[in-house]
This record gives C-alpha cells, structure tokens and sequence, in this order.
C-alpha cells in the first residue's frame, strides 16, 4: 500500500442536537448550535459542507439536503460522561474517560486556592467561581489592575483558569502560576485543564475601550491522557502524527511527532491547507486539527453572528481541501461538543456530534447515528490498513469507511 494520509479537523463546539441525557448536563433546553446558529441568522451559507452531506445530518436553514453527496454524513454521539474539550477529543482518539473530571460549580475548596496563594506568593484571588470569561474581565479587571491578585475562576467544564493583565503580571509569571496550579491540581482535584488567560486593555470607566483576552498568548495546561490513543498508536507504527491548533496542548504532547500554530482559525486553516498540498513520499502521516474560535470567540460570547461567519469561512476552505486532496488522502471534520450561542449561558452543551468524512477515492454513504466518538479513531486506523491490529489492541470503535 502507498503511503496515506488522514487528516481529521475538528469543528471546535459544532454541536448538532441535544443528547437524549442534557438534563445531566444542566443544559439549557433545545441547545442544537448549528441548527439554531442557522435559524438565528437567517441561514447559513456553507456550500461545500453542503457538498459533503451536513444537510442530511440535520435540517439546517439554508443548507438543504443533497441527493448525491460527495461525501459521507452522520453522527456521533458521546460515550464519556462530559461535554468538554478533553473528553471531547480523547474519545474521537479512541480513549472513553470512564472516570469524569472534577467541576466546580460553587468555586474551588478553600484547600486549593489556599495552597494556591501559598506557592505563588500571589496574595489573593478574585472571584473563585465559574463565571463568563469576557463577563469577568469587566466586573473585576479593575480590582485586578489595583490589587495584583490573578482572577481565578472555572465554567461546567472541569477548568481552571487564571486572567492576568500583561501590564501588571508578566506573561511568565502567569505560565508559571498556571503550572503551579497544575501541581496542586492532582487526586480527587485532578481538573482537566489549566488555562491561562492574558488580557489587555483599559476599563470603560476609566475612558479605554475596555478589556480584552489575548488569545495568542493562552495557554493551556492539561493533564496526560489516561490511557493509549490514536497517537500513540500510529506513532509507534513509525507514522508522522502532526497536531494543529491546540492538539498539541490537549494531549500534552504525547506521542506528537511535529506540532504546528493554530491559536487563531486563519492560521490553523493555512497550515492544514499547506499541508494537503504538501506532497508525502516518506511515511504515512495523521494530522489532526482544531478550529477554535467557533467556541472560544462566538459559542462562549452568545455571539451567533459571528459563529456563523467563522462557520462559513471555514466552508470556503474545506472546497479548496475538497479539490487538492489526493487519492490517497482522508478528510474527517467532525465537532468535540456543543456550545450553542443562540441559549441561556455560555458553556458547552450536551450535544451530538456532526461527521462528514471524504476522500476522491471512497464511495459517499450515510453513516447513520454512531454510539462513540470511538468510531472516528477506528475508521482512521482502518484506513491506514491496520484495523485488525487496532482490533487485537481492544482499541475501542467501529470504522465506518
């Protein structure tokens, strides 16, 4: 066989309808991001998906089913116990996370923030409960500025994240508060990330134009995936794995061969571009990608217009993908969770997920509901010729290609 290559880009928070169990969740009700991104806005323009079967998942305002697809079309939906980032993408890896990360929904135990405020001799914290993040600069940018103590607070996801001015804490003693929260952040405390939150800016009340976050200087601090994944597994079969965007941070690294800049979607969806146009003598290669802003800058910030746009901008990259790649290549886009902005609050959602998966050389087909993200990493291992392999290893998932 030649060589191949998979390419798999998540959709960051491109939900497409509740689970049966989003009352576990404390979802809000009717949460459904892209069908109700859509509805918002008068409908969505995304050609190419369109081509590629997400009409058919789904119906979806502006975006009506096809009679011949070009590609393959279903969903997923989640067998780990959560709607978060980690979880999200361990499982669509091949990893279920029996065991759900912690959640703070009334702040976290005075034995964490106190041992906190003991190894970074910070002082203090602001705030210590979930909150929006944009919501928090706002209310306590200015205490911040004043007093110096980091804003400290979580989401429903298992997070814990530290805002701090670049004018009044450097970037580098933010990192290094952020890695001694992820020390203490261990046993029955063992939160799933710790992210940090520079920001930038004046308050409106004192005649700026107010705060704002400078993503491109997050940074997020995840614990080890609990068991092997995808990665592992091709990484030991000699195969390049190549991580996007924050891969990299959410599988700390493991088993990555080459990890490229994706902190701002353009930037991700250049590199990925410029990968498939790449040409691929030496060795198999998984690139596996992910699209942020849809979540972090529109799902998070009720901001339906602006989902929209990044959804559509998107689109008119994955026609440019749709008419490079090669035989030999596999396209899989496919979302980690829901984060709908057009409903009460600003966290993720229970949602399932959308799979479209093309290459020029396989037959389009329904792919039916799936009962795991599982199935997306099994398909990838079928596709590289090593699904009995996958198999012998109890790898869970059932391809679909």
């Amino acid at each position: 066989m030649k060589n191949r290559r998979a390419f798999l880009v998540v959709l960051d928070a491109c939900g497409i309808g509740a689970m049966p169990d989003w009352q576990l969740f404390d979802d809000p009700p009717g949460a459904n991001t892209i069908v109700n991104v859509a509805k918002f806005c008068g409908g969505l323009n995304i050609p190419n998906l369109q081509k590629l079967g997400i009409g058919n998942i789904a119906p979806i305002l502006g975006v009506e089913a096809t009679n011949k697809p070009i590609g393959s079309w279903g969903k997923a939906a989640e067998t780990s116990m959560g709607k978060d980032t980690t979880t999200g993408h361990w499982e669509m890896a091949g990893l279920i996370v029996e065991k759900p990360f912690p959640v703070y929904p009334e702040g976290f135990p005075s034995e964490i923030i106190d041992e906190f405020i003991l190894r970074t001799n910070c002082g203090g914290v602001l705030c210590n409960k979930p909150a929006s993040g944009t919501e928090v600069l706002d209310k306590l940018g200015e205490a911040h500025l004043s007093s110096g103590w980091p804003i400290v607070y979580t989401s429903a996801d298992s997070v814990f994240q530290i805002a701090t001015h670049v004018d009044r804490i450097p970037l580098e003693t933010l990192y290094s508060w952020c890695e001694s929260a992820r020390e203490i952040l261990s046993g029955e405390h063992e939160a799933s990330r710790v992210i940090a939150r520079p920001f930038a800016g004046e308050s409106k009340s004192a005649g700026g134009k107010g705060f704002y976050r400078l993503s491109e200087h997050r940074h997020d601090y995840a614990i080890k995936p609990r068991g092997r994944t995808l990665l592992n597994f091709l990484l030991d079969k000699g195969f390049e794995t190549v991580s996007i965007g924050k891969i990299n941070d959410i599988f700390c690294s493991e088993a990555i061969s080459k990890a490229l800049d994706g902190k701002s979607n353009e930037k991700c969806l250049e590199n990925i571009t410029q990968f498939i146009h790449s040409k691929n003598d030496s060795k198999n290669q998984f690139v596996f990608a992910n699209l942020v802003e849809t979540d972090s800058h529109f799902g998070h910030r009720n901001n339906a217009e602006g989902f929209a746009d990044a959804l559509q901008k998107i689109d008119l990259e994955v026609g440019n993908w749709i008419n490079i790649l090669k035989e030999d290549d596999l396209l899989i886009l496919t979302a980690d969770h829901g984060c709908d902005p057009t409903v009460p609050g600003t966290d993720h959602t229970r949602e399932y997920v959308p799979i479209l998966a093309y290459s020029p050389s396989l037959p389009p087909k329904s792919l039916g509901t799936r009962t795991s993200f599982t199935d997306t990493a099994a398909t990838i291992a079928d596709w590289f010729g090593l699904k009995s392999e996958w198999e012998k290893q109890q790898f869970p998932g059932v391809s679909f290609i």
